[in-house]
């Protein structure tokens, strides 16, 4: 089954972390998503750009409105995610357990209903 691992933890700059935090954070998120795909569970990793870069879309009145910045104001922000492919949620939260950012921020495991593969949705949610 797959399982997104959604990375939510406190923004901080290159300048707030400092040179030798952040180069520690990378090693870790490197042996991390090396471990993953080692294992052969990885799918797809991405780490966002701050929530200083989003730009969020709603629609209203059948016209976009567009905000700079995230939807929500919060201490948290989405950093991040892993999908992987494990036998169930034990081992998904046995993962993300595993995740650097576990100790400073939240880890939300969330399994995947659907996804786009070859032009066709595949999963336990089939779009008609």
């Amino acid at each position: 089954m797959r399982y997104t691992l959604l990375l939510q933890y406190p923004e901080m700059s290159a300048e707030d972390l400092g040179a030798e935090a952040l180069a520690e954070g990378m090693r870790a998120f490197d042996a991390y998503a090396k471990a993953l795909d080692d294992a052969g569970v990885l799918r797809s990793a991405e780490v966002l750009h701050p929530s200083s870069a989003t730009t969020t879309v709603r629609l209203r009145d059948g016209r976009p409105v567009v905000q700079d910045g995230p939807f929500a104001d919060t201490k948290e922000q989405l950093g991040g995610s892993f999908v992987i492919e494990v036998d169930d949620l034990d081992a998904a939260i046995a993962w993300a357990a595993q995740a650097p950012s576990a100790t400073w921020g939240a880890v939300e495991v969330r399994p995947v209903a659907t996804r786009f593969v070859d032009g066709a949705w595949h999963g336990a949610v089939p779009v008609q």
